[in-house]
């Protein structure tokens, strides 16, 4: 927007300054050339009295030399011959009147046909080398017209005319520096009001929830910042809502929970009875940290990016599901786990996204159906396939869907979307599709970046439109 602004400031300025200084710069020379010539008529005109009294050649050549022009040989005097004399008065002494011969005082530089011209009682102007000639015809006591010529150099004819527009070219880009200046400040005054709205939206969108806008600029722009700051203080009050209901209802399953734990206990020995009180210790376990999570307020201070071994994780809840599938039937594959492959996830985080993929197996097909766990690892993402033979998921987009379900009867709708969280806070994604096995395969995309991808790009996005502006 700020070099919107300047850009059209721009044009509009230079085109006034056109539509201005260029006729006024042909004014100005037109103005120069006016008084080149006054000047020179003037000139011209101080001659006449002298041609009007007398056309002897010495009298007019010291009224000449005496004036401006001729004392800088730019004025000429073409006298014509006395035709007169030659006809003479019908006396008988006619013969004794001598004849006036034409002549020329100063240096002449006009053409003789526009002199000639000139003599039948009318101005001319011509050009001649270096500059023009002002031909100015005088009426004689004889009734005949001298010629008085004037020389205007072109230096004469320009006079102040390159100064004039120097003047005009300075004033013009001074209205154009000034005029960019002042479109400069309004769109900074526009632009950074908007900047910080825009950081203030990637900021929340990162999870910084105590972010807010300094109200400022225009009207429709604090009216934006209002608006945002209320949207912020919304969504804390909302999320912090959510969090007391989620501790509410987590704290209500401490009672069932006790309830089984006081049960397994009494289950005497045996692996079965091993694996229910082990399942329902870690049941407790997630419920305590539930709370805890629940009940954090206000905004998270910066953590150091938390992580774990892939593999260990996989083998840990293979190790765990692997017994009810023996107890099921089921042939259970493993791969790609030999490795330390360290990824941006909490590991209680990775367990629940992999008891939800392989919990989703055993509930929603039959026993006996087989499945396999693969892992792979590219350069910048840990991909976890999780594939089964079972009859697959009809409708994949509206299973990635919170509370559309798994599939099945008894489905919540969570559990795909808590593996979908935990690949988006990593970056990567979660995709369903068909499986090797002939039914569903799940595939957790884990980027390698620790989240910081989506907040680059979002930062990209922020920069580009910056530079637009």
């Amino acid at each position: 927007m700020r070099w919107a602004l300047v850009r059209v400031s721009l044009a509009v300025t230079v085109m006034v300054v056109l539509a201005f200084a260029v006729p006024l710069g042909l004014v100005v020379k037109e103005l120069a050339r006016d008084r080149a010539f006054a000047d020179a008529e003037r000139q011209a005109a101080q001659i006449r009295p002298a041609l009007a009294i007398t056309t002897d050649r010495d009298q007019l050549e010291r009224a000449v030399a005496s004036s401006q022009a001729g004392g800088e040989e730019r004025m000429a005097v073409h006298v014509p011959g006395d035709e007169a004399a030659h006809r003479g008065t019908g006396t008988p002494d006619a013969h004794l009147v001598p004849a006036r011969e034409a002549y020329d005082i100063g240096r002449s530089r006009a053409e003789p046909r526009d002199v000639e011209t000139a003599r039948r009682g009318r101005s001319a102007i011509t050009s001649v080398p270096g500059g023009y000639a002002l031909l100015q015809p005088t009426a004689l006591s004889t009734g005949e017209f001298a010629v008085v010529e004037v020389y205007v150099p072109h230096r004469a004819v320009g006079n102040g005319v390159t100064t004039s527009w120097a003047i005009l070219t300075a004033v013009g880009l001074g209205l154009v520096v000034g005029s960019v200046a002042l479109a400069d400040r309004l769109g900074l005054r526009l632009v950074r009001p908007a900047e910080r709205l825009a950081r203030a939206a990637a900021e929340l969108g990162e999870g910084k929830l105590g972010v807010r806008v300094r109200e400022g600029g225009p009207a429709e722009l604090r009216a934006a910042a209002v608006a945002f700051n209320s949207m912020a203080d919304k969504i804390v009050q909302l999320l912090a809502a959510e969090r007391e209901l989620a501790a509410d209802l987590s704290h209500r399953l401490r009672t069932p929970l006790t309830v089984l734990r006081l049960n397994a206990a009494s289950l005497g020995e045996g692996p079965a009875a091993d694996q229910t009180r082990a399942a329902v210790a870690q049941l407790e376990r997630e419920v305590d940290q539930l709370i805890r999570a629940a009940r954090e307020q206000g905004e998270r201070k910066e953590r150091p990016p938390l992580g774990c071994d892939a593999c260990e994780v996989i083998r840990d809840r293979m190790e765990f599901w692997s017994a009810l599938a023996e107890d099921e039937g089921r042939a259970a594959g493993l791969a790609g786990v030999d490795t330390t492959v360290r990824v941006p996830v909490a590991r209680p985080e990775l367990a629940a996204a992999l008891d939800a993929m392989l919990g989703n197996v055993f509930r929603h097909t039959p026993e006996g159906t087989a499945f396999a766990v693969d892992v792979h690892r590219s350069e910048d993402a840990v991909i976890v396939l999780v594939s089964d033979a079972g009859p697959g998921i009809a409708d994949p987009d509206a299973a990635l869907r919170r509370g559309h379900g798994d599939g099945g009867p008894g489905s919540t709708g969570l559990g795909l979307d808590i593996v979908r969280r935990v690949a988006e806070s990593t970056g990567g994604d979660v995709r369903i599709g068909r499986s090797v096995l002939g039914g569903t395969e799940v595939r957790l995309w884990l980027a390698l970046d620790g989240g910081d991808g989506p907040r680059r790009r979002a930062r990209r996005r922020v920069r580009r439109g910056r530079a637009r502006h």
